[in-house]
C-alpha cells in the first residue's frame, strides 16, 4: 500500500499552540476513494497506516471475503502524526492530546471530500479514537465499532501509562517498555498456558526470554519519542466523564470488549453498553487485550453480525417509512 499526504492548516491545539502546518499521512485500500462506503479505520499504540494487503496488521479482518471486506467497501486510515511510520516525528512528545489527533482525523476527511462515513473501526487506542471522532461529527458517521477501549483512560489506564513514562526515561527504555506493556496486553492463565515453567536450553525461563525477545524486536522497528508520543495520547483519552453523556450516539455504536482484557477491562464496557443501551459482543479468549490481534475467527463473526445487524435495521426503519 502506497502513502498518501495531504496538509491541514493552521491548527490550533488543546494547548492553544497554533500549528502552521500539520501533514497527515494515510493510506487507501479496498475500492478507490468515491465509489464505495468508507470504512475508516484508527489504529493503535504500535500500529499504522497499513491496515490491509500483505504487510497489513489487521489483514485478518480487513480484505477480501474477510469481515470488512474490501471488494465493498473504501478503507482508509490515518497515521496519528508522531507515530514515525512515514518519517514525521512530532516536536514534542505531548504536543497533542487524542482529541487534538480525532480533529486532525475529520479535517483530513472533510479535505479528502468525504461527506459519509459508513464504519468507523478501531481498537485498543484506536477504538478511543472511534468514540472520539463519533462525538465530533456525529451525522456523518453511520457506525461505530469500538473494540478493546473505552470513552475515557480510567485510574487503572493512567496508572500502567505512567509507569510507561517511568520506563521511557530509564535505561534500555523501549526495551523494558515493552516487556511491561506485555504484561498488559496478556493474562497470567495465557502465559502460564502456553509456557508451562519450561526453561531455554541454559536455564532462561522462556516466559523471559520471550518478553525480552517482543522488547528488542519494538525497539529495533520503533522511535523512542513516537513510542513517548503514543504513551502519552493513552493518557489523555476524555471523550466523555460519563457514559450517560454520549447517549446521542446510542443509535450508531456498537461495542466490542475482550472477557479477559486487563487494560479495557470488560465490565467497563458491560457497565457502558448497560447504560447506552447499546450492543455489546464480547470476544471470549484466555489471551488479554491482544486478543482483537489474536481471536480473529471470532472478531470476524462479530463484525459480520454488527453489520448484518445494522443493514436489518436500516431496511426496518425504511419499511416503517
Amino acid at each position: 500500500m502506497k502513502l498518501f499526504y495531504l496538509s491541514i492548516s493552521n491548527f490550533v491545539t488543546h494547548r492553544g499552540v497554533e500549528l502552521e502546518e500539520v501533514v497527515l499521512s494515510y493510506e487507501v485500500a479496498g475500492c478507490p476513494l468515491g465509489t464505495a462506503p468508507i470504512v475508516l479505520v484508527c489504529h493503535a499504540l504500535t500500529g499504522n497506516s497499513s491496515v490491509a494487503g500483505p504487510t497489513g496488521w489487521w489483514a485478518s479482518l480487513i480484505g477480501e471475503g474477510q469481515g470488512i471486506d474490501t471488494r465493498a467497501y473504501t478503507i482508509l486510515s490515518f497515521n496519528i502524526p508522531g507515530n514515525g511510520y512515514d518519517g514525521r516525528l512530532c516536536y514534542s512528545f505531548d504536543a497533542f492530546d487524542l482529541k487534538d489527533v480525532a480533529r486532525l482525523f475529520v479535517a483530513g476527511v472533510e479535505q479528502l471530500g468525504i461527506e459519509q462515513i459508513e464504519i468507523v473501526l478501531g481498537a485498543s487506542m484506536g477504538g478511543a479514537l472511534v468514540w472520539q471522532i463519533g462525538a465530533l461529527i456525529p451525522d456523518k458517521c453511520q457506525q461505530l465499532i469500538p473494540i478493546a477501549s473505552h470513552y475515557k483512560a480510567s485510574d487503572w489506564l493512567l496508572a500502567q501509562t505512567e509507569v510507561q513514562r517511568l520506563l521511557l526515561e530509564g535505561p534500555k527504555p523501549l526495551e523494558h517498555a515493552r516487556i511491561h506493556g506485555m504484561l498488559c496486553y496478556r493474562t497470567p492463565q495465557s502465559l502460564n498456558h502456553r509456557f508451562s515453567g519450561e526453561q531455554c536450553s541454559d536455564g532462561t525461563p522462556k516466559i523471559l526470554d520471550w518478553l525480552h525477545y517482543h522488547g528488542k524486536a519494538l525497539a529495533e522497528r520503533f522511535q523512542l519519542h513516537a513510542y513517548q508520543v503514543m504513551t502519552y495520547l493513552t493518557s489523555t483519552i476524555a471523550v466523555a466523564q460519563r457514559a450517560e453523556e454520549l447517549r446521542f450516539l446510542r443509535e450508531k455504536v456498537s461495542i466490542v470488549s475482550i472477557d479477559s482484557d486487563l487494560l479495557f477491562p470488560h465490565y467497563e464496557a458491560e457497565e457502558t453498553a448497560a447504560t447506552l443501551g447499546v450492543p455489546l459482543y464480547t470476544i471470549h479468549s484466555e489471551h488479554g487485550h491482544d486478543a482483537f490481534l489474536m481471536a480473529y475467527d471470532q472478531l470476524t463473526e462479530i463484525i459480520h453480525d454488527i453489520l448484518l445487524n445494522n443493514e436489518n435495521q436500516h431496511y426496518d426503519s425504511n419499511e416503517d417509512r
